[in-house]
Order: structure tokens, then sequence, then C-alpha cells
């Protein structure tokens, strides 16, 4: 949502006369067809943009299309095949589906426009990093969303426990401190291989690595392992389900119940604690998931959108604009205010600082990671093997044993093609 939009593309005067967005090239009209997701943004907030960018791009109308999530892959690559007349010159796109689409040379590359004029460095690495397809950059970082703890903040006074936690090791101490009395110290349940994620990236690992574009599962290296053991510490020190997932039984109901002093979630599920005990509502608090040094949050999964124009657009130069204006900083942290998002950039985090679960979230973003790069990763999700691998951990079985296992699962996956 950007208004400065011709400096973007037109950045030289050798370039201007070629900039078919000049005063002087015409008074023909373009619409710009933009596909976003729905609930992404609000209503109110796109009649906001439109008519601002409308008003500052008199030469151009905005026609921004609402997609749904069911199906949106199948669509995108249709569009990206087909194009216009009814395709779309702007599409926003999960963070982790940018290589999907840039692999089949869908996509237009951006790298020039994201180094000159969008601050590119400053970008969240859990955004941008899974925009790159190579060494281009296709997706273009919108806003981005992830796991912090919300806590109880009554059952921490009950036992003398001042501040949330800074470090890792901090956090394993209080939460055992909590897991008295009928109480969980925390509810994790074994399978949120998002989480454990996180801790395999804190501690220098990673799920998957690529050598010489070769793609191999990492989860039994030493620093994999060691993320692993400090997940096991922490959901021993609850009654959190070791085979099955966050969502089975969905964890927002588990603490609504009222013996649950903290849950890792992304701050928007207090709505649905407080939709089924609302008197919590004063009782919840938020702290980003610590690291292993005080006054740096851990790593986390960050999820999210990228924006991307596809290469078959013919309205080039223009559907820029709409990126640049879309992901700059004035409309950037107006949506953050308004969906209660982390903004594009770490810089920007002060625009969300007001609001306590928003803020929690934009600390752990700037520590930020996504899934392995590859097109491929959709097939380990689909048949998850470090769900499996989770759960004979935690009931006992060999780490080291386990996790080669499922390494060896994962480059299956990735090879397939």
């Amino acid at each position: 949502m950007r208004r400065r939009l011709l400096a973007l593309v037109c950045v030289s005067a050798s370039l201007l006369s070629g900039c078919g967005l000049m005063p002087d090239s015409g008074t023909q009209r373009r619409t710009v067809t933009v596909w976003l997701m729905q609930h992404s943004a609000s209503q109110d907030f796109l009649d906001r943009f439109t008519e601002d960018f409308e008003r500052e791009h008199p030469r151009l109308d905005l026609d921004i299309r609402i997609q749904e999530w069911t199906g949106i892959g199948e669509k995108v690559q249709k569009a990206l095949e087909s194009g216009k007349p009814d395709g779309p010159d702007v599409i926003e796109v999960g963070n982790t589906q940018v290589s999907t689409y840039a692999e089949g040379e869908g996509l237009l590359d951006l790298t020039l426009e994201s180094l000159r004029d969008w601050g590119r460095d400053d970008w969240l690495p859990g955004l941008a990093e899974p925009g790159q397809w190579g060494s281009q950059q296709y997706g273009i970082p919108w806003y981005a969303a992830n796991r912090v703890v919300i806590y109880r903040k009554d059952l921490f006074r009950q036992a003398g426990i001042t501040a949330p936690p800074s470090t890792r090791d901090e956090w394993l101490t209080v939460t055992e401190k909590l897991d008295t009395g009928g109480n969980q110290g925390i509810y994790l349940a074994g399978q949120d291989w998002y989480t454990l994620a996180g801790f395999i990236w804190e501690e220098g690992g990673e799920l998957a690595k690529e050598r010489n574009g070769v793609w191999r599962g990492a989860l039994d290296s030493p620093a994999a392992l060691r993320g692993m053991d400090f997940y096991r510490r922490l959901q021993a020190l609850g009654d959190g389900p070791v085979d099955s997932d966050e969502e089975h039984p969905p964890q927002a109901g588990v603490f609504a119940e009222g013996r649950v002093a903290q849950i890792v979630a992304v701050p928007g599920l207090a709505r649905a604690v407080l939709k089924q005990n609302p008197d919590l509502e004063d009782e919840l608090g938020y702290f980003p998931v610590p690291g292993r040094t005080a006054g740096t949050p851990g790593a986390v999964f960050t999820g999210g959108s990228d924006l991307v124009v596809p290469a078959n657009t013919d309205a080039k130069d223009a559907a820029v604009e709409v990126v640049a204006a879309l992901t700059g900083a004035r409309w950037n942290t107006d949506l953050a205010r308004t969906m209660n998002y982390v903004p594009n950039k770490a810089g920007l985090a002060d625009s969300v600082a007001g609001e306590e679960g928003v803020a929690a979230m934009a600390a752990g973003a700037a520590q930020g990671r996504a899934t392995p790069g590859t097109p491929q990763w959709s097939a380990v999700e689909a048949d998850n093997p470090i769900k499996e691998y989770m759960t004979k951990v935690l009931t006992g079985a060999d780490p080291a044993t386990e996790a080669g296992r499922a390494a060896r699962r994962i480059t299956e996956a990735l090879a397939f093609d």
C-alpha cells in the first residue's frame, strides 16, 4: 500500500520516457487485478487503501478479489499459466508457497525492486527467505504471525513468579514450579512440530539441508537432537498427549478449562479461549518464546503472506506499484494495527507495541524462520515423519535412532519430483 509508485519503477531520468505510467504517456486507464486471501485484511482497510491508491494514481483502478484458501494452490497455478483477461496482476500467497510457484517460472523476478527501493535487508527473515527461489526474490513480505507463550497471570502469581522467564533454562524452572497443585505447568501436545522446529533452529539445527542442489533430512544432527531434548523436557511438565498435535484436542479448549498455566500458540488463539471461559479476560498474558540467552527471543516458525506478481501480467509496472504500496511502511503498519499482525520489518514493530500479544509476537518474529525452501517440502508435511519421530522419543525410544529414521524419510520425500 504505497503511494510513491512512479519513483519505485521509474527511478532515473533516463527511464522516464519509457515508463507507461508517466503523465505524458496518454490518458488510458488501466485496471490492476489483485487477489487477496479471505480474512487477511478487513473490508474497511481495503476500502481505505483503494481510495488512497486510486487518488494518488488517477490512471489506475484496483480490482481486489478475495480468494478462499481451500483449493487456492491449483487456482494460482492455473492463473500463472493462463494469464489475462481474467487473471490477476498481484497475488497474495502463503510465505512457504512461493518456491512452488517460482519453480515453474510463473513469477516475476522482483530482486532489483526489492534491493533498490524496498529495504530488503530489513525484512523479517521468516518472510523474506521463503520468498526467494535460488538467489532471486519473487515473494515480497507482507505480514507475519508466529507463536508466543500465552500464560495465566493468576497462576504465575500464585506460584510466586513475578515476571515471565527470559531464557530457556528459566522457562524450564518456572514451568516446573507451575506444574503443581493439580495444575499443568504447560500444555504441549507431543506432535506440535512447528514448536519443535523453533527449538531445533535455536540450537543451530535444521529440519533439512541443501547441498549441491540436493536436499536431505537433518533431524539427526547433534543440534537438532538438542532441540528435541529440550522439547521432551518441557513437554513432560504437563499432560499434553504424546501421540497427537495441538489441534487434537484443540488446545484452546484445554487451556480454557482453567488448570493449564501456559500454551504455545499465536496470540489470536486467546479469542477462542475467552469465548469458552470469559472469566480469564484479565488473566491472560503473553511473552515471546524464550531463547538461550536473556534479551533475545528464541527462534520460531513464522507464518504469513508474501505478495507476488505473475510473469504473464500485462500490467507489470502497475502491479509493482501496488506491491510497493501494500508492503511499504505506511500501509504495512496500518494493516498490522488493524489485523493484529506483525509488520514485515523488525523496525516497524513499535507500531504494534500497544497490544501485548502482538508485541510479544513481533519480538519473536525477529528470530523467525520458515520451513525448507523447496517445493517438495509439501510432500514431507503430507505424511509427516516428524510427528511420528516426536511421539517415539516421548514414549522412550532412542532419539538418535528415531531421528536417523525420520531424516531418511524426509530425504526420500524431498527427492520425489
